[in-house]
């Protein structure tokens, strides 16, 4: 077993499984949601009746929504280091990793933000700082993928 070490410009495989772990314990979080029918997220800031009532879906087929973009998610970052994952065009997937990248970034960044500053939503800075490491570690998938599959 080969075991990836923290040398620039090397692939590194743990971010993709770190990230996989935490897309899936998103989409739980969403699904437990999703059978309640309730907006938001398990630790997260509680989402009143009123802004739910506003919402542009009914709670539950958002949050199932929301469920199925996790596991999603958690299949495109395995697929980054899985071996059959290195036949899918680079040009296919490496746009799929930077959209995925910019909705992550754009998440964790409310989080950060609010986390840090105060917007209004209710996230601590515990939160931000989640927010913060869920930013480098798709990040570092990325750039993992992009080194695995370069052709040097």
């Amino acid at each position: 077993m080969v075991v990836d070490r923290m040398v620039p410009g090397r692939a590194r495989r743990w971010p993709a499984y770190v990230m996989a772990l935490l897309f899936l314990g998103y989409a739980a979080g969403k699904a437990v949601f999703a059978a309640q029918a309730r907006l938001g997220f398990p630790g997260g800031p509680p989402v009143s009746a009123a802004e739910a009532a506003g919402y542009f879906m009914a709670p539950a087929p958002a949050q199932w929504l929301a469920a199925a973009t996790g596991v999603l998610g958690a299949c495109v970052a395995l697929v980054t280091v899985a071996p059959t994952g290195l036949r899918v065009p680079r040009a296919v997937l490496l746009p799929v990793l930077v959209l995925m990248l910019a909705a992550v970034a754009g998440g964790a960044g409310i989080m950060i933000l609010d986390g840090f500053v105060g917007i209004g939503v209710g996230w601590r800075w515990y939160h931000g700082v989640l927010g913060l490491v869920v930013i480098g570690l798709s990040a570092e998938l990325l750039r993992s993928y992009l080194v695995r599959t370069s052709r040097t």
